[in-house]
């Protein structure tokens, strides 16, 4: 059962965000792009992929590879349509290289994603395990205190404190139910 946080998330959403847009653009390049895109396109490539970062950062991954498949294709169309849209934008088609790239590097960055994720993980337990062995040998041993024997003076006076011992008597004459009741 995993956690309800998931400590690879800032990670996952990284790689998904700076993927897309280094496949986005050398999928562009292939394409018959521009060669170099100009500097609203890459400001524009930027913030989409941050905001497809964030997004995945954000959500739970319940669908594991596919899941993060998906995420990396939309990451990479949305970060070809924000390279499409700069003002020196010549090709008009899909060629078969872009196509080719889009394919190839969707399902092998999703494996490489989900590799950093399991290799992070282990990373982390590892650690743990090594300064919780690591505090063990170092912290000083626990002496268990054994209770002393109870003085009958220590009994008497816990007698006199506690709230079981008060006023023995009837209670005041206000109180009294029968004094309310008009005779």
């Amino acid at each position: 059962m995993r956690s309800p946080t998931d400590h690879t998330a800032r990670l996952r959403g990284a790689a998904v965000g700076a993927s897309s847009g280094a496949v986005a653009i050398l999928a562009h390049g292939l394409g018959g792009g521009a060669s170099l895109a100009d500097g609203s396109a890459l400001a524009l490539l930027l913030a989409a992929c941050t905001v497809i970062g964030v997004v995945v950062a954000s959500t739970r991954p319940r669908y594991g590879l596919a899941g993060t498949i998906a995420m990396l294709a939309a990451g990479q169309a949305i970060g070809h349509a924000a390279l499409s849209m700069s003002p020196g934008h010549h090709h008009h088609s899909s060629s078969a290289a872009m196509l080719i790239a889009h394919l190839v590097a969707i399902p092998v960055g999703a494996l490489l994603i989900r590799a950093a994720e399991a290799g992070l993980r282990r990373a982390v337990t590892g650690v743990r395990r090594f300064l919780l062995a690591l505090s063990a040998i170092l912290a000083p041993p626990v002496r268990r205190m054994r209770p002393r024997p109870a003085d009958d003076r220590a009994v008497a006076r816990r007698l006199l404190v506690s709230p079981g011992i008060g006023r023995r008597g009837p209670p005041p004459a206000a109180a009294r139910h029968t004094d309310l009741v008009p005779a």
